[in-house]
């Protein structure tokens, strides 16, 4: 952004708004804030400024117009943000052009528009109805949506082919931490733990291939599905993972331990849900026919160590159900040990995130706390971001 002349200038920004849905309202997002930077810098300027985002996918029970968003953009930048439940259509056309100077436009969830979602080149996306109809009435676009970079959808890799270009704020901090992270430094360790364990395992395969870590703390499904592979029978849990089609992750993650055994570590003992209290077991104890809620105390400092001892650390998800108080102690531990550890860390995906600020966490003490989740783990395993590609690929 430091390269142009926003001054007067109609200026589209790619942003990415998505946000929690609580009982019909949507919740006022670490993301609406930081794209809120880039607007208050564009808006000191003197451009013209519109906004384009999404919010969830069709058919999906988040999939909304974006009018509560431009309430709360608004609150975040203290000045009116106009909202025009429209995208390509003469509504929306007519808003552009009659936009001033300092003045903020947002249009309509773009992901109503059946072609945004079409996964193609950008050289197709620029083609598209979307950026043929928007492109000739601005001067500058402006990519700012990191945590959408994995995807090369119309408006996220699109403008970039038709439109003088540049990195938002929040898009230069993203991929300046990434750089930074990249200049490996050891030992370096990993704590994987959250949702979708296939991502995690494939994450988990290019680190340990790559020598970009030297440990896996491995926690959470992935910490469970670890054990399974090394001959453990979890109990209730088994059958959990085995209606979620976890278990064919097993051989995959065998082979993953057979190769790199002493750098995968797993839980020596869990939190389980005893007469209404946190009670621990430990390997021997399993099967148990109840939930493992929580990593353990033996775990716990176990892991804690090896971060202590850490120059970078990456955190994906959190160990245990930090959201209930008695299985909090994992999670809330390991971050605090993060916190004081000294290593360059990156921390990734909304759960860490959430916990980050549920404990007070300082912020200023983790290095970079992401807005993105699927993309980090995407670029961390090697994959290329799509809308990066395209910025560095069209230079103006």
């Amino acid at each position: 952004m430091d390269d142009f002349d926003f001054s007067g200038k109609r200026v589209l920004v790619r942003v990415d708004f998505n946000s929690a849905i609580i009982n019909g309202r949507i919740e006022l997002s670490e993301r609406i804030i930081a794209h809120s930077k880039t607007v208050k810098e564009l808006i000191s300027k003197g451009a013209r400024i519109v906004l384009l985002a999404h919010q969830g996918r069709p058919g999906e029970h988040d999939f909304t117009h974006l009018n509560q968003h431009a309430v709360l953009l608004s609150k975040a930048l203290k000045r009116k943000v106009r909202f025009v439940d429209d995208i390509i259509g003469g509504k929306a056309i007519q808003s552009i052009k009659r936009l001033k100077r300092g003045e903020v436009l947002l249009l309509d969830n773009v992901r109503m528009l059946p072609e945004e979602m079409l996964n193609l080149k950008p050289e197709k996306h620029a083609k598209s109805m979307l950026v043929k109809k928007l492109t000739p009435l601005f001067d500058i676009f402006v990519s700012d949506a990191f945590s959408a970079s994995h995807r090369s959808h119309a408006s996220i890799v699109g403008f970039a082919l038709t439109l003088p270009s540049c990195a938002g704020r929040v898009m230069e901090k993203e991929t300046n931490a990434l750089k930074e992270f990249n200049q490996i430094k050891h030992p370096s360790v990993y704590v994987l733990s959250g949702a979708k364990p296939d991502d995690v395992l494939n994450l988990a395969n290019y680190a340990l291939r790559n020598k970009m870590a030297d440990k896996i703390l491995a926690a959470g499904f992935f910490g469970l599905l670890c054990l399974i592979a090394r001959g453990y029978r979890l109990g209730g849990e088994d059958s959990f993972f085995e209606k979620l089609g976890y278990l064919k992750l097993v051989p995959k993650i065998k082979s993953l331990i057979k190769r790199y055994d002493k750098k995968i570590l797993t839980p020596r003992d869990f939190a389980i849900l005893g007469n209404g209290k946190r009670r621990e077991i430990e390997l021997q104890d399993l099967p148990v026919s109840g939930q493992l809620y929580d990593i353990g105390k033996e775990t716990i400092k176990e892991y804690c160590e090896v971060i202590k001892n850490a120059e970078m650390v990456f955190v994906k998800g959190t160990p245990g159900y930090y959201e209930e108080k008695e299985f909090s102690l994992g999670t809330e531990t390991m971050l605090k040990a993060i916190e004081k550890s000294g290593a360059f860390s990156l921390v990734g995906g909304g759960h860490a995130l959430s916990a980050i600020n549920h404990f007070k966490i300082n912020k200023n003490k983790i290095s970079h706390i992401s807005l993105g989740g699927g993309v980090l783990m995407k670029y961390l395993s090697g994959e290329k971001l799509p809308a990066v590609e395209v910025l560095k690929q069209h230079q103006p």
